[in-house]
């Protein structure tokens, strides 16, 4: 019988000891730290004897964080069953804030989705200065605007005794990027366990892997063939426009393409660019079709044209799509598909292979990875047809046309039945690969390559944890599957190559790649910021700002931010001002499709606060989006004149945030101000309301409404009145005459 941890706050005989493990988690609680640990080799474990030492040693509490609700509801029951003595709480979006607040002060461990704690955060119902453990699991995750970069910084400002561990089984391939990762969770050292380490070997289980080639169907070739004429067209086009790009660019080359034409829409207002950007959007659409078909298949690739049909037709519906679904060639090319009859050969091989598999052990557990819904919906179907195998597709919430998602509640529920044997062939997108409790299967088997090493190491960590696994990888020849393959195969050797580098180096700052950013920008920024004390103000603002950059630079100089849903206006300096915040691209666009919302946002603001105020963040606020001027320029006087709202231009999100704080300095410091929500938008008196009603129609503001109410009285004479009548109302030309008597005399056709 083997040997168990004992710690008083770890329940006895339950955690196996192994001697890699409690190397880890020494090396966790000396410094903050990130662990790469193969999938299936513990990782939770050693957070949780880090947790229970630190808890042990100098109380506090802890915090867990997970980057999905299924995997935090089995990280709680984990802690749950394993911890003596600690009140584990559970926190997602389905917990109301206030009850949260409260489990957050009797809770000694928390266990939540990323997100909830930065709202919790933002808002001020939680702090963090008595967590002296966090585990950031997934910790890869850590980048750019991720909700797990706020919470770190907050919390090594904030804590009083930080502590920090990352976990992770594949951390990426790409130097920057781990070193970005650890920059960000503030880590010192990184410890790293493979497979071919002595104390992890007896811990391990041999997988084989095994690739299978087939060939692409006649039909498919024909009709990919016919496809590739529409895309050296959209090409050519892209030429004209003077933008290089060829057949043969890679996918990584043109997401730097469209990268570089917006940047050039947003700040010169390049027409040229303008049109680059939707036949690009063309051409990814034709060579998804491609890609779909050479490793997919026809059925796969039908759904796919079902679904660009309903986007051409429907009103919102790209530009793009609308022209591809309208081009003769492209038309041509779709009429071939009822042709097609010979699908895929990668199904045969799947339900072969997995036959073969449950025929020679019924027991076996089989788990078919497939990158689009589509596709799992035709292998389970396909492998209803088999003696032997009971499949299931499994896959995300996020409902698609005509493609309901799975509940969480519905997932575990399917994980469940897969686990007894009730299902013994899971066929899942990327929503099996991270870090859920799915039990040991014999046999992972891809649809097809994917270019990421992380998820394909996730993929493979699906089998060979408690027994031999097997592995098999499915290439269509002379498709994206055989690049995809080599890509994700390249990553995964440089991974491991810097992980060994990892290693060898005596702290994180000396791992190749690795670039401070603590450059002359960041300090000319960092100074900007400290030139501003915002010691002791508070500024309430609105949930959905979370992600614009204000409310950080706000904190950075200062300020305390308080996320609360707000009814009206964005920010909330003092009890009588209001700032609604638009950058320029919100603002034009709402000009095209949703004037009344822009209008109606205004006059609730102007209601509701007695200082309020609109501030437009942006360059080129008449540029963009092929606007006239004149039509910003008439909002902009709208907004001013009629509504009595000063506008305020602002450059970016700091300088926003600048404008913010001064404004609060002002109210709160210099004018003794205090800082107090409105609760709920104003009731309308009834001249406000009948004056809504008339200005609903687009190219009537408030000034004309009103010219029309006084004139005629009431609203229904408004609306009864003849084109000659209306008019005789001043400020009321033919246009908005025959707008008018349109929308009132109309046949709704809904």
């Amino acid at each position: 019988m083997g040997k168990y941890i004992s710690h008083p706050l770890i329940k006895k005989d339950l955690i196996e000891q192994r001697l890699y493990q409690l190397a880890l988690t020494s090396s966790a609680l000396k410094g903050t730290c990130l662990i790469v640990l193969p999938t299936g080799l513990g990782k939770t474990i050693v957070a949780l004897m880090a947790i229970a030492a630190r808890i042990g040693d100098i109380g506090g509490k802890a915090l867990i964080l997970s980057p999905t609700k299924p995997l935090v509801e089995q990280h709680s029951e984990f802690f749950r069953r394993a911890l003596v003595g600690c009140t584990v709480a559970m926190f997602t979006g389905s917990v109301p804030s206030d009850k949260r607040s409260e489990m957050w002060k009797e809770s000694q461990v928390i266990i939540s989705t990323p997100q909830v704690i930065e709202n919790d955060l933002r808002a001020r119902r939680i702090d963090l200065k008595n967590v002296t453990h966090i585990t950031f699991d997934e910790a890869h995750r850590a980048v750019g605007k991720y909700a797990y970069v706020y919470i770190a910084e907050r919390y090594f400002k904030d804590a009083e005794s930080p502590l920090v561990l990352g976990i992770t089984a594949s951390p990426g391939s790409e130097p920057e990027m781990i070193a970005e990762v650890c920059e960000n969770l503030h880590i010192e050292s990184v410890e790293v366990k493979g497979e071919t380490d002595s104390d992890v070997i007896p811990y391990l289980h041999e997988k084989a892997i095994e690739w299978v080639r087939v060939d692409i169907p006649q039909g498919i070739v024909a009709m990919n063939e016919a496809m590739e004429i529409v895309l050296a067209d959209r090409f050519e086009k892209m030429g004209e426009l003077g933008f290089d790009a060829t057949v043969e660019s890679s996918k990584r080359e043109l997401l730097d393409l469209q990268s570089r034409l917006q940047a050039e829409i947003i700040g010169d207002s390049n027409r040229e660019a303008f049109s680059a950007i939707s036949i690009l959007a063309e051409i990814f659409k034709i060579k998804h079709a491609i890609e779909l078909g050479e490793t997919q298949g026809v059925e796969a690739l039908r759904k796919y044209f079902d679904r660009l049909n309903a986007e051409a037709r429907s009103k919102s519906g790209s530009k793009a799509a609308k022209r591809l679904i309208m081009d003769r060639e492209m038309r041509s090319a779709i009429a071939m598909l009822p042709a097609c009859n010979e699908e895929h050969p990668k199904l045969d091989e799947v339900q072969r292979i997995v036959s073969d598999q449950l025929r020679g052990n019924p027991d076996s557990r089989v788990i078919v990875f497939t990158n689009f819904r589509d596709s799992a919906e035709v292998v389970t179907n396909a492998l209803k047809d088999v003696d032997g195998v009971s499949a299931v597709r499994f896959v995300g919430q996020a409902s698609k046309y005509k493609d309901k998602g799975l509940t969480q509640r519905e997932q575990a529920e399917i994980i469940g039945k897969f686990r007894s044997g009730e299902y013994n062939t899971l066929v899942a997108t990327s929503v099996a690969e991270e870090g859920l409790d799915i039990p040991s299967t014999d046999l992972v088997l891809f649809y097809e390559p994917v270019p990421s090493e992380i998820r394909t190491i996730q993929r493979k960590g699906r089998t060979g944890r408690k027994r031999a696994g097997r592995i098999v990888v499915l290439i269509a020849r002379g498709s994206r599957d055989e690049a995809s393959y080599w890509i994700s195969a390249r990553k995964e050797s440089k991974m491991l190559k810097t992980m060994s580098a990892m290693r060898k180096s005596e702290s994180v700052s000396s791992v190749p790649g690795w670039k401070q950013k603590q450059g002359p920008e960041q300090e000319q920024k960092q100074k900007q910021l400290g030139e501003f004390s915002g010691e002791g103000l508070v500024v309430y603002a609105d949930y959905r700002e979370a992600r614009s950059g204000v409310s950080d630079a706000l904190e950075e100089m200062g300020v305390g931010v308080a996320m609360q849903r707000l009814e009206i206006g964005d920010y909330v300096p003092s009890d009588r001002v209001g700032i609604e915040r638009k950058t320029t691209a919100d603002f034009l666009t709402s000009l095209i499709d949703r004037r009344r919302e822009l209008f109606g946002q205004i006059a609730d603001l102007a209601r509701t606060f007695e200082r309020p105020l609109l501030i437009i963040e942006g360059r080129d606020l008449y540029g963009q989006r092929q606007i006239h001027p004149n039509a910003v320029r008439g909002a902009l006087a709208t907004i001013a004149i009629d509504f009595g709202v000063p506008i305020i231009m602002s450059g970016d999100d700091r300088e926003t945030a600048a404008m913010i704080a001064a404004i609060a300095r002002r109210e709160q410091q210099d004018n003794k101000r205090e800082v107090a929500l409105h609760g709920t938008r104003s009731a309308m008196m009834l001249p406000e309301q009948q004056e809504y009603v008339v200005s609903a129609i687009s190219n009537i503001g408030p000034v004309v409404a009103r010219n029309l109410l006084k004139h005629f009285g009431t609203v229904a004479a408004v609306m009864s009145a003849s084109r000659e009548e209306l008019l005789e109302v001043e400020l009321v030309g033919p246009k908005t005459a025959d707008r008018i008597r349109e929308v009132v005399g109309g046949e709704y056709k809904g």
